[in-house]
């Protein structure tokens, strides 16, 4: 009975890993193509600043592009996520050369957006032709499909044990299953690999070596109690700054789609809007990824690092620049603009806080996108694989922090939620956040007739 169950483990394991090989290899392959259009893309911008006014004209592009070939496929991550739910409805091949055109388009002429997206969606898409070659069952399809997701986050960010736990946490808030777990992490880590074999390379940063200050209990406990309350007072903004994200995106969605009844006006008023804002500004700093710099000091997620390296107000403007881009038709990524806003909010509130600049913008990178998407526990891992271990209790502190002050919210709207953040007596079973949008949308408008109609009565 033993042997005969070590056995099916060990052809199990050779199974999934033949299947996985060629399949990560042709996903690291594309994210490594898209990577490097995405930089060449950025600095041909910053050498030519004028294609920021052909924004509109370039969000128009998008939309018919859309229109004409990728419509079953617009729904991106949230269709992989239903497809792994509910297998079914099949994931267009042509989703990953349409996305990876499309968001080259968006950064090319300034749009703020990231990466992750992209690289989802080329994984999913690469994942089901595959699966479909192999002819798979919907159960074996669903563990590619995760597989997928694994490849495409681990190759785009370089991390490989984050990319695995992102794959299996994303799909459902309060529960993650185990069975997709080997071959996720064999997806990831040969994903990275082919992207670091084909010459792309990862922004590498650093957290400063940190004065160990001595207090009254310094001699009783191995932590800084102080330290970790400041964390937990930060990881309460980064929550609040991953909701406003969240929301902002969905009902600035629904409030362009009520507005214009011309669907390719969206993307128009999206493009000057972001023009309009940059003109008031006068600076470029939170157009495209903001990864690397325009010009020597401006503000982006590296210099984050660094003290006087963001400006009060710019997790809030990436915010805004963000939620506008991709409410509006462009495509790209959530996640790195989520870097963006996490350090930079990281860097105003270290601050206030009188706290290590570097340490709590580290911080807030990884909590707010756990606050965003939902996962703590790949964010914990992903603030190890970037940043070294030194700090995993306070990683694990302000991801968690964040997750919970995010609130029913998230960028993935077709995540289903499984076990609630906090006991809900009237919590029926498993739903999803696309209803709780509906609820609060529904609130939203109810508010708002009253608030009409309260007027109204007033003399």
């Amino acid at each position: 009975m033993l042997k005969s169950q070590h056995y099916l483990i060990l052809k199990s394991l050779v199974r999934w890993t033949i299947l996985i090989i060629p399949v990560a290899i042709a996903i690291g392959s594309m994210v490594a193509l898209f990577l490097w259009l995405l930089t060449l893309a950025i600095h041909y911008r910053f050498s030519h600043t004028w294609l920021l006014y052909l924004l509109p004209l370039a969000g128009i592009g998008i939309h018919f592009i859309y229109k004409l070939v990728g419509q079953s496929s617009e729904k991106g991550n949230n269709l992989i996520i239903d497809e792994i739910h509910q297998p079914g409805g099949g994931i267009p091949k042509r989703m990953g050369p349409v996305i990876l055109i499309t968001t080259v388009i968006t950064h090319l002429f300034g749009g703020s957006a990231g990466r992750e997206g992209t690289a989802v969606q080329i994984g999913g898409s690469i994942a089901a032709m595959f699966g479909k070659w192999f002819k798979l069952n919907d159960a074996d399809l669903s563990m590619m499909l995760t597989a997928g997701i694994a490849a495409g986050f681990g190759a785009v960010f370089g991390t490989p044990l984050t990319g695995a736990v992102f794959a299996l946490e994303v799909l459902t808030i309060g529960r993650m299953k185990y069975d997709a777990l080997l071959p996720a992490l064999v997806a990831s880590v040969i994903g990275d690999l082919t992207v670091a074999i084909l010459g792309i390379h990862h922004t590498a940063y650093h957290i400063d070596i940190i004065a160990q200050t001595p207090y009254f209990l310094s001699d009783y406990l191995p932590v800084d109690i102080i330290l970790i309350g400041k964390v937990i007072i930060a990881s309460l903004g980064f929550g609040l700054a991953a909701y406003l994200f969240s929301v902002l995106v969905h009902e600035l969605k629904a409030l362009f789609l009520k507005v214009f009844s011309v669907k390719w006006l969206i993307p128009v008023a999206g493009g000057l809007l972001i023009i309009a804002i940059t003109f008031i500004l006068g600076k470029p700093d939170y157009l495209s990824l903001g990864v690397d710099p325009q010009y020597p000091g401006a503000v982006t997620i590296p210099s984050a690092f660094h003290q006087g390296g963001a400006d009060t107000w710019s997790w809030l403007w990436k915010t805004i620049y963000t939620t506008i881009t991709l409410a509006t038709g462009f495509k790209g990524g959530e996640v790195t603009p989520l870097f963006y806003i996490g350090a930079t909010l990281g860097n105003t509130l270290a601050f206030m806080l009188n706290s290590p600049v570097s340490l709590f913008a580290a911080l807030g990178f990884i909590a707010v996108f756990a606050g965003a998407t939902n996962t703590p526990l790949a964010c914990t891992f992903m603030g190890i694989e970037l940043f070294g271990g030194e700090h995993a209790l306070l990683f694990g502190i302000a991801c968690f922090t964040a997750y919970l002050f995010s609130g029913n919210t998230g960028i993935y709207s077709s995540q289903k939620i499984a076990v609630p953040k906090i006991f809900d007596p009237h919590f029926t079973g498993q739903t999803s956040l696309a209803d709780e949008n509906k609820k609060r949308g529904y609130l939203h408008q109810k508010l708002f007739k009253y608030h009409l109609h309260s007027g109204k009565d007033k003399p």
